[in-house]
């Protein structure tokens, strides 16, 4: 909260940018409550009534919008929601000056923005509020939150688990390399097109996290080095939001890097993910992403309570 004369407290970032920033045991707690709360969204006593979030989405979005709004209403708080053309910040208004503002009003803030998650931080420290990344340029971190629940929900404890991702290295795969990074015993495999792999340092990153819980990271860029055992199959659009590819030609890159019932068959035990929207045709075939072993639909829903326990946990509120 700011003083009297509009000046934030210490400037210290407080909220959700990265799940590098989550001790493990920490985000093992936030995935266990999304769990908890999808089996029951009435577990709690409404611990954010009297609360104002906002909620500033710069770019499109259908379920973590409609999962933070709706959830920041369940938990008893006031969500106030912003669209891409609302602020002054499109005239110019800087991102401080803007945080400085909203941690005078808002107890909480969620942002999707195309922009660095230093933005967010920045809005962070300028306001004194916490913030939680909704997807930003380089990682959705409550994609993954959501993406472990999902699995958890599904595969129960996910010790040794073998995820492999097909497609782009982008936010979304970014942040379930962290996550994954967390499990004990856990392999990935990201198998992405040349030339959009994941990004060096999420890699360096995630594999140092990862040789301290014995969990494995492997990328390839060749669909012909695909692994033995997966228990998960992972895609994502090909065109993240809020980006675009210089390469005029990047469809015919990416067009092998698609998920069709043959490829499925080669693991007749694995579950299917994907975080949505979808391009049927793209890089899924209808059959699997409508399938009976997708969990697509599963984790669309999931979104709602991970929302909740993100929400609850970046107030300082998430149960014992």
């Amino acid at each position: 909260m700011n003083d009297l004369y509009g000046r934030p407290g210490p400037a210290h970032e407080r909220g959700l940018f990265s799940l590098m920033d989550l001790e493990p045991a920490a985000l093992r707690k936030l995935v266990a409550r999304s769990v908890e709360l999808f089996h029951n969204r009435q577990a709690h006593d409404r611990p954010l009534r009297e609360r104002v979030v906002g909620l500033l989405f710069s770019c499109t979005s259908t379920r973590t919008r409609t999962a933070f709004q709706v959830g920041a209403a369940r938990l008893g708080g006031v969500p106030i929601a912003y669209g891409p053309h609302d602020l002054q910040l499109n005239t110019g208004e800087s991102v401080g000056d803007t945080g400085r503002v909203f941690g005078a009003m808002l107890d909480l803030l969620v942002v999707r923005t195309a922009s660095p998650v230093a933005e967010l931080r920045e809005l962070s420290r300028a306001g004194g509020l916490p913030v939680i990344n909704a997807m930003a340029a380089e990682e959705h971190p409550t994609q993954g939150v959501c993406d472990l629940a999902t699995l958890t929900l599904a595969h129960g404890d996910l010790g040794g688990i073998r995820v492999l991702y097909i497609g782009e290295g982008n936010n979304t795969a970014t942040a379930l390399a962290y996550g994954i990074a967390t499990v004990p015993g856990a392999h990935a495999t990201f198998v992405t097109p040349p030339g959009y792999g994941l990004p060096a340092d999420t890699l360096t990153h995630a594999r140092r996290l990862a040789d301290s819980t014995g969990a494995s990271l492997a990328e390839s860029h060749d669909l012909a080095d695909l692994p033995d055992q997966v228990d998960v199959v992972y895609t994502t659009r090909w065109q993240t939001t809020g980006t675009s590819k210089a390469d005029p030609a990047w469809r015919e890159v990416f067009r092998p890097f698609h998920v069709d019932p043959a490829l499925m068959r080669r693991w007749p035990g694995a579950s299917f993910l994907h975080d949505l929207p979808a391009h049927r045709g793209d890089e899924v075939a209808g059959e699997v992403l409508d399938g009976p072993r997708s969990l697509a639909w599963t984790q669309a829903a999931m979104k709602l309570s991970s929302a909740m326990a993100v929400l609850e946990s970046t107030a300082g509120l998430l149960p014992d």
